[in-house]
C-alpha cells in the first residue's frame, strides 16, 4: 500500500486514467476472460481507446454536461465508456442490463440522457421497444462488433468498434484533437456531476442519485488510505458495474495499478479464477455462500474415507473460524488439528480459488457470519463493510487486521457516523451526494440538518464499530445486494381480483418470493369453490392444482414487468386474511412484516428449503 497514493490521486476521475497511466505504465491493466485465456489491455491501449472515444462522442455531439447512459454487463468496454464519458466531461448514468425496457426508459426520461451505450443487439432491441419514450435520445453504441445497424428517423446508430475508428481517424488527420480533449478533461470540475446512478425508492419508483467527481474522488482516496492493496495485486471482477460498489472498487483497482480481469460470465467464474488467480475479488454475500454450498458438495461426493475427512475438516474450519478473524490464540490441539486439515482439505479448496487469495471483499448486503467463519477457517479472509449509493458509496470498512464479525467496520477516514435519537444511522462527510435528480422533496427528507438519514438502525460500540441492527426503510435487500421495492409489487399483485393481500419476501434471501392472501369471493366466483369454515379446508382448497395454475398467472403477468432479479421464484397462498386483532395489521391497516414472516416462519421455511 503506497502511502502518498490517497494525496497523488488527481481531484476528479477525468484524469484518473492518465495519471494512472503515467505512474504504472502496466503491460496489462484490463483484461477479458475467455475460453483461451485472458486476452489483455496494456494500460496504453485503455488509454488510446479512451482518447479515441472521447473524441468520436464529442464529434457526434457529446458536451460537457450530457447524461450518456451505459446499460451493458461487465466487460473491459464498460470500463472505457465510462472513463470516455467522465473524460468528456458529461456524466454517466448506469442502467442495470436486466432491467425491463420500460424501467430503463423511465432512467432515460428522468436522467435526459442523450446516448445510451450498450452491450449487445438484444439490448439496443430492448431499447427500440420503448423508442418513441425517450425523445431525448439521439444516439445509440454497441458494444459487440459486427451488430447490424438499424436505420431509425432521427437516431443514429454505431457500433464501438466503428466509433474507435471514427476517433483514431480524427485523431491522425488532426494532431492537435488529442490536445484539446485533454483541455476538456483538464477543465472539469470537482464540484461538476460524474454520475447518476438510480437506486429503488420504498414507492418503487427509482431515484436519481447525483454525485460529483469530488464525492467520488473523496471515497476513492479514503478506500485508498486504508485497504492493502498495491501493484502486486490481481484483481477478478464479475459484479454488476451498473451498481456502485463494484464501479468504485475498479477505481480503487486503477488508482492502485492492479491488473484487473473481467469474467466472461457469471457461469465462466469457477474456470476465470483459475485462469487469473487473483489476489483480491469483490462479491455479495450470495456468491459466498454459494461458494460454501458447491465446496461441501464437492467434498462430500467422493464418499467413503475422503467424505469422512472432508466432513472432520469442515468441523475444524468452524472451531478455527471463532479465533481467526479476531486474531485470538488458538489452543494447542486445534492448531494441530488446522495444520494437518489445512495440509488434506483447506489448501485444496484455496487452489480451487486461485490458491493466491489474500482476501476478499463482502458488500451489498450482510454477510451471514457462520459463512464468514467458514471463509476464515479455510484461509480466505473476508473484509465487510456499509454504505449506500448515496455515499458514494462506501462509508465503514471493517480493518483487515481487527475484523469483527458482526460488525460492518469503522468509518472511513473523512466519515463522521452518529446515532440519531431513533436509532438511524447519520452520515457525513465530502462522499454524500448532492441530492435526487428533480426530487427535491426527497433530498430534503434525507439530509437534513447536515447529516445525510441513511434510513438504516444502529449502534456504534465502544471500539467505534458499527452494528446494523434493523432496516427502517422497507426496501428488502436480498443476499446477492440486490434491492427490491416491495410495494410497488405488491401494489401490481393486488390488483388482480384473486388477491386480497400481498407481501414480498426475500431480505437476505438469494430470490424474491411472495405470501398471497386469497380474494375468497373472487376465488369462488372463478373456480367454484366456497370458503371453508376452518383453515385446514381452506388449505386443502388453496392446493388444488386449478387454484394454484390461476395464482401462478397472476405472479407470470406481474413477473412480465419486472427486472431479473424481481421477479418472484415462488409463491405461497395463506388460508385466512390478515387482521388487526392477530397483529398482523397495523391501526391504520398497514401490514406488520416482521410480523407476518414470524408468524408464517414455516411457510417462508418451506419456500428457501
Amino acid at each position: 500500500m503506497d502511502p502518498n497514493l490517497a494525496a497523488d490521486i488527481p481531484n476528479t476521475l477525468a484524469r484518473l486514467l492518465p495519471f494512472v497511466v503515467q505512474r504504472y505504465g502496466l503491460p496489462q491493466l484490463l483484461g477479458r476472460c475467455r475460453v483461451d485465456g485472458v486476452a489483455w489491455q496494456s494500460a496504453a491501449d485503455v488509454q488510446s481507446a479512451v482518447t479515441a472515444l472521447t473524441l468520436a462522442l464529442r464529434a457526434r455531439g457529446m458536451a460537457p454536461g450530457d447524461r450518456v447512459a451505459i446499460m451493458a454487463e461487465t466487460r473491459a468496454e464498460w470500463v472505457v465508456s465510462d472513463l470516455a464519458v467522465l473524460s468528456g466531461g458529461a456524466a454517466t448514468v448506469t442502467i442495470y442490463p436486466t432491467l425491463a425496457a420500460e424501467q430503463a426508459a423511465y432512467i432515460l426520461r428522468d436522467s435526459g440522457a442523450t446516448i445510451a451505450i450498450v452491450s449487445t443487439p438484444a439490448q439496443r432491441d430492448k431499447l427500440m421497444t420503448v423508442r418513441d419514450t425517450t425523445p431525448a435520445l439521439r444516439i445509440i453504441v454497441v458494444f459487440d462488433p459486427g451488430a447490424a445497424v438499424l436505420e431509425v428517423p432521427d437516431l443514429q446508430e454505431v457500433t464501438l468498434e466503428a466509433l474507435l475508428a471514427e476517433g483514431r481517424a480524427l485523431e491522425a488527420s488532426d494532431p492537435s484533437a488529442a490536445t484539446a480533449a485533454r483541455a476538456v478533461a483538464d477543465a472539469v470540475e470537482p464540484d461538476s456531476l460524474a454520475t447518476l446512478i438510480y437506486t429503488s425508492g420504498t414507492t418503487g419508483e427509482p431515484k436519481g442519485v447525483m454525485l460529483t467527481h469530488a464525492n467520488l474522488v473523496a471515497n476513492l482516496r479514503d478506500i485508498c488510505r486504508i485497504l492493502p492493496v498495491d501493484r502486486t495485486d490481481a484483481a477478478l471482477s464479475f459484479l454488476p458495474l451498473s451498481h456502485s460498489l463494484e464501479r468504485m472498487v475498479i477505481f480503487v483497482y486503477l488508482a492502485n495499478g492492479i491488473p484487473t480481469a473481467f469474467a466472461e460470465s457469471n457461469d465462466s467464474i469457477g474456470r476465470d479464477l483459475l485462469e487469473v488467480r487473483p489476489t483480491v475479488m469483490t462479491a455479495v454475500p450470495r456468491v459466498f455462500e454459494k461458494l460454501q454450498s458447491r465446496i461441501v458438495e464437492k467434498g462430500m461426493a467422493a464418499g467413503g474415507l475422503k467424505a469422512g475427512i472432508f466432513r472432520w475438516s469442515m468441523g475444524v474450519a468452524a472451531e478455527a473460524g471463532v479465533y481467526v478473524p479476531e486474531r485470538r490464540p488458538m489452543p494447542f490441539g486445534l492448531k494441530l488439528r488446522v495444520w494437518l486439515a489445512d495440509r488434506l482439505v483447506f489448501r485444496k479448496i484455496r487452489e480451487g480459488l486461485g490458491g493466491r487469495f489474500r482476501f476478499v471483499v463482502s458488500g451489498s448486503a450482510a454477510l451471514n457470519e457462520s459463512v464468514a467463519r467458514f471463509f476464515f477457517g479455510v484461509g480466505v479472509p473476508i473484509m465487510e463493510g456499509y454504505g449506500l449509493t448515496e455515499t458514494s458509496p462506501v462509508l465503514t470498512v471493517t480493518p483487515l487486521t481487527a475484523v469483527r464479525l458482526g460488525a460492518v467496520g469503522v468509518p472511513l477516514p473523512s466519515v463522521r457516523l452518529r446515532i440519531a435519537d431513533d436509532g438511524e444511522i447519520l452520515a457525513q462527510g465530502p462522499n454524500i451526494m448532492g441530492g435526487y435528480l428533480n426530487r427535491p422533496e426527497d433530498t430534503a427528507d434525507v439530509l437534513r440538518d447536515g447529516w445525510f438519514h441513511t434510513g438504516d438502525i444502529g449502534t456504534i460500540d465502544e471500539d467505534g464499530y458499527l452494528h446494523i441492527t434493523d432496516r427502517k426503510k422497507e426496501l428488502i435487500v436480498t443476499s446477492g445486494g440486490k434491492k427490491i421495492a416491495p410495494q410497488a409489487i405488491e401494489a401490481l399483485l393486488k390488483a388482480s381480483l384473486l388477491v386480497s393481500e400481498a407481501v414480498v419476501i426475500g431480505e437476505r434471501r438469494h430470490y424474491p418470493a411472495v405470501l398471497l392472501v386469497p380474494d375468497w369471493a373472487a376465488l369462488e366466483s372463478t373456480f367454484g369453490v366456497a370458503r371453508p369454515s376452518d383453515d385446514a379446508s381452506a388449505g386443502a382448497v388453496l392446493a388444488r392444482a386449478d387454484v394454484q395454475a390461476g395464482y401462478q398467472a397472476v405472479v407470470d403477468a406481474v413477473n412480465g414487468g419486472l427486472a431479473q432479479y424481481e421477479r418472484l421464484k415462488q409463491f405461497r397462498l395463506l388460508p385466512r386474511e390478515f387482521s388487526i386483532a392477530t397483529g398482523e395489521l397495523t391501526p391504520t391497516m398497514k401490514v406488520k412484516r416482521r410480523v407476518i414472516e414470524t408468524m408464517y416462519a414455516e411457510q417462508i421455511a418451506d419456500i428457501y428449503k
